[in-house]
């Protein structure tokens, strides 16, 4: 009777969970739902014995349950777990697994371990990350990730979502033709890979337990995951594809730009995964490369986590790419063996068992790759639970103080490029024209890679709240295919006090799978633009909705044109983030994180050149304000405050003296011809004690205006002037102050001398 009875629950147990959604464990056993998997109620009611089983056991360290849990496997169970969709194993009360979750800027229900319902109707959404970036504010990155990881936790207990989440996307934005610029934090390694360390810790980090020695045991709120390692930023140009797309890079750039963010996640944000790119860098795949994986991500910055494929990325390689003509299960062998430890996609449960057999791959490697997959989970509470996180629920979803910051964050990512006159901020309570395809902008607010939002506050919504308001389309949508509707527009104009039009992208302009081919306003919106303004009886904003730049000179240089703001993908509350600060409720003070560059830059090189530094034999320009040195609509950096400020800086010591010892070697640098080389003109940083070589100095920022505003103080270093293929400058430190009207704050600075 015993064993009839354990059968009827393993049959039961079956029936559930293939009846219902296949992403989720969480309420699959009949009459009652868990939060973690080792629940001695939960393994009796399979029919198991918990006590039998080591992986269980919490007397022992993360990596001993996980070798004892892979040890149980047969081959083929192990192969079922290789896979996003993982099956689980139900004579070990294993259950089912979906790796693949996004919260880029919110909890997204783009891939299929998250999903929203009636229950779960929608979670918060922040700006597009390109504007949050903006900010330059690492304390609002790192509450995001605290906020984003709080619902994620929350929906996970509800069984909506899992507990890994593949996310941030902290690739270097080489070229701003690219469709998913908006998911990143621009151009400058350091500036990304500062967003990168800060929004992981936010989502990673449980309170108390940042500094733990044993990184394997630490403790993770939830997973996180950066990608997409590494140099990509090409999806579909031309006849060029990110599946095919050969990635011809320098070591220098690799090491300076590419892959610098990559290692600052790793070392100081102890992220818990990487995800490695479509592309072929110089030839070979990333998730086929052991140099790549094994040898700098494991190897060298010591990943602590696992490494995963972008999605169907075996299936690149073999079908797309036909590397080396492999077939499936050569392919796969070249991956695990490299150190890709979980593929998104299907080709691993296809052939990693016939793989093995046939002796192409070691099942030590499969082990290995179990291993790091299931230490992640137990560090994020999969198996025992995290307490302090257990009663979190719906109440923690789109709270109150969550949708303030979402707020927040789009107001300091705002950029203010033009303000002539002193135009804005406007007087609340007069008649305003709204125009343009985006001043009643909804989804367009949130971007790529989103989930549903808690509530959507367009700017239609917000003006109306705040004064008397004439709303016309001017056109029905960003691709402005005609000027059917401008009549209408124009009539506004004309008879309001003052008048904002909303122009710029979306994603069937620029998202992923979409690269641009100009920096041009879509369709006829720079004709509505300019007619709207020639038109308009007060005086005319505009506002630029966008993932990258625009070249908005027409309106730069209009005269009729007092004021541009440029806000990104603004999120949910966008609408009311655009009007705090059209009625000075708000003093904008965000930076842009990419060079606005002017329209021909397009014609002056090509996308897929990858080279950041000038092709002088080409033609080609430089790439990022890093190595171009030529004219732009608005440099990297900019952005302009309703108040003004002044600077002071004090430094104990102006110069650092470096003296050489016997076994220390003059480096000769390559100078310019005009430019004669120093007797000493380099020394390896490797020869030196970094520790005695700090540079510390204090900023002053006075706010000489009559409003409060916050400020960016950003510090660059500059190169000796002469050498050859150097870059210009390069931002080494940041901070965001905020500044009374009248008052002075501090902002302390202590660096390293050599990061420059």
């Amino acid at each position: 009777m015993g064993k009839s009875f354990v059968l009827v629950l393993f049959f039961l147990s079956v029936l559930s969970i293939v009846s219902e959604d296949t992403r989720f464990w969480t309420n699959d056993y009949v009459g009652k739902s868990y939060s973690h998997v080792c629940d001695e109620s939960r393994y009796a009611m399979l029919g198991l014995d918990m006590k039998r089983f080591s992986f269980c056991n919490k007397s022992f360290s993360c990596e001993e349950r996980a070798k004892d849990l892979v040890r149980r496997m047969s081959l083929e169970e192990k192969v079922m777990q290789t896979v996003n969709n993982a099956s689980g194993v139900i004579r070990l009360g294993l259950p089912q697994y979906s790796w693949w979750s996004e919260a880029l800027h919110g909890i997204s229900n783009l891939g299929p371990g998250v999903f929203f319902d009636d229950t779960i109707p929608g979670a918060t959404s922040f700006p597009a990350v390109i504007l949050s970036t903006a900010a330059f504010n690492q304390t609002l990155w790192k509450t995001m990730g605290q906020v984003v990881s709080t619902e994620g936790r929350a929906m996970y207990n509800m069984g909506h979502a899992g507990l890994t989440f593949w996310s941030p996307n902290i690739n270097v934005v080489r070229d701003t033709r690219w469709g998913r610029t908006q998911e990143t934090s621009g151009e400058d390694p350091y500036v990304v890979g500062e967003f990168g360390v800060n929004y992981v810790r936010g989502l990673q980090d449980v309170q108390g337990t940042e500094n733990i020695k044993d990184l394997n045991s630490r403790p993770l709120k939830v997973s996180s995951c950066c990608k997409h390692y590494a140099a990509y930023d090409l999806d579909f140009w031309f006849e060029f594809d990110r599946h095919t797309f050969d990635a011809r890079v320098s070591v220098q750039d690799m090491t300076e730009t590419f892959v610098a963010p990559f290692e600052r996640c790793v070392k100081e944000g102890d992220v818990s995964s990487v995800m490695c790119s479509f592309n072929k860098i110089n030839g070979i795949p990333p998730c086929s490369d052991p140099r790549l994986l094994k040898g700098v991500i494991r190897e060298q910055w010591d990943l602590h986590g696992y490494i995963v494929s972008d999605c169907f990325g075996m299936e690149v390689i073999v079908d797309n790419q036909k590397y080396l003509n492999d077939s499936k299960e050569d392919a796969i062998a070249k991956t695990l063996q490299a150190g890709l430890d979980l593929e998104c996609g299907h080709y691993y449960t296809d052939a990693l068992e016939n793989s093995v057999k046939a002796g192409k791959v070691s099942q030590y490697e499969v082990d290995r790759a179990l291993k790091n997959l299931y230490v992640v989970l137990m560090r994020a509470g999969y198996f025992d639970g995290i307490p302090t996180y257990d009663s979190l629920g719906l109440k923690d979803i789109c709270a109150d103080d969550h949708i303030e910051l979402a707020r927040e964050a789009a107001r300091q990512g705002i950029v203010l490029l033009k303000n002539d006159n002193g135009v804005l901020p406007l007087e609340p309570g007069i008649n305003i024209a709204l125009v343009g395809p985006h001043a009643n902008a909804t989804q367009v607010m949130i971007g790529n890679y989103a989930g549903l939002p808690c509530k959507y506050v367009s700017p239609l919504e917000a003006f109306s709240a705040m004064g008397d308001v004439t709303y016309a389309t001017g056109c029905l949508d960003a691709s402005c295919s005609n000027d059917t509707y401008f009549s209408e527009a124009k009539k506004a104009a004309k008879h309001a006090e003052a008048t904002i039009i909303f122009v710029g992208t979306d994603l069937s302009i620029e998202a992923e799978f979409i690269d641009r081919v100009n920096f041009l306003l879509p369709g006829n919106q720079t004709k509505l633009v300019n007619q709207v303004a020639k038109i308009s009886k007060g005086p005319v904003t505009l506002v630029v909705l966008s993932g990258s730049n625009i070249d908005v000179s027409f309106a730069k240089n209009n005269p009729k044109i007092s004021a541009i703001l440029w806000i990104g993908f603004p999120g949910e509350q966008g609408g009311n983030a655009i009007a705090d600060v059209v009625f000075g409720k708000y003093n904008p003070g965000g930076r842009l994180p990419v060079t606005w560059y002017e329209a021909d830059y397009v014609k002056m090189l090509p996308m897929s050149s990858m080279s950041l530094r000038p092709v002088k034999e080409l033609g080609y320009p430089g790439r990022t304000y890093k190595f171009f040195n030529g004219s732009t609509v608005y440099p990297f950096g900019y952005g302009m405050s309703y108040t003004k400020f002044s600077y002071s800086v004090s430094a104990p010591k102006n110069s650092i003296n470096i003296s050489l010892n016997n076994l220390q070697k003059c480096r000769k640098m390559a100078y310019t011809e005009d430019q004669e080389a120093p007797a000493c003109s380099a020394v390896l940083v490797d020869d030196i004690s970094c520790d005695e070589n700090i540079i510390e100095f204090e900023v002053g920022v006075t706010n000489v205006g009559r409003m409060d505003g916050s400020d960016v103080v950003m510090v660059y270093s500059v190169p000796p002037f002469g050498i050859v293929g150097t870059h210009i400058k390069q931002v080494i430190g940041f901070q965001r102050v905020f500044v009374a009207a009248g008052a002075t704050e501090k902002v302390k600075f202590s660096m390293n001398a050599y990061w420059g």
